[in-house]
């Protein structure tokens, strides 16, 4: 091997570490502790390619290390969400199921964010009953045309919803 060749696959070896040691510093949140394979202390260039594959592939085997997932969202994003869905419905034939699907789906993250915030679920109390109700009406049944035949219903928990959060702007603002 040449002399440039070796100096250029070391500077690609060096730089795989560079870029490995990168990835593992920028993959952990703050209060968590380094993955199992990294290593504060720089590895020789000859074992970089095997040491940069090996840390790269490797699972966190601490739970710790894990960052948790996000919770509910908040309110007054669910609501925001729900609050877009005035824009679209039922007026085009292939766009109906998608409109009924992200209104329930709407609903569902708004009765999850109300549950989950400060304020306690007493706080939501009607407008997670009418959700509630919503979905023992729909039984459980998804599709389409369950969805289609309950659609007054779902968007009429909508509506009740919207004017709910109009009278509680503290909730969405």
């Amino acid at each position: 091997m040449t002399n440039a060749r070796a100096r250029r696959a070391l500077g690609a070896a060096t730089l795989m570490v560079a870029l490995a040691s990168s990835l593992l510093s920028c993959s952990g949140g703050p209060g968590t502790a380094p993955h199992a394979g990294a290593s504060s202390t720089r590895v020789a260039p000859a074992a970089a390619p095997a040491t940069a594959a090996a840390t790269a592939t490797e699972e966190p085997t601490d739970p710790s290390t894990v960052a948790p997932s996000p919770g509910p969202e908040k309110v007054r994003d669910a609501f925001a969400e729900l609050q877009a869905t005035y824009n679209d419905g039922c007026t085009t034939p292939g766009n109906c199921a998608y409109f009924l699907n992200r209104v329930l789906d709407n609903l569902g993250g708004l009765d999850a964010a109300m549950k989950a915030d400060p304020q306690g679920p007493a706080h939501f109390e009607q407008p997670l009953a009418w959700i509630a109700g919503l979905r023992r009406e729909l039984g459980g049944d998804s599709s389409f045309e369950n969805l289609k035949k309950h659609q007054d219903r779902l968007t009429g928990v909508r509506d009740r919803i919207n004017a709910w959060m109009q009278g509680h702007p503290e909730d969405y603002r």
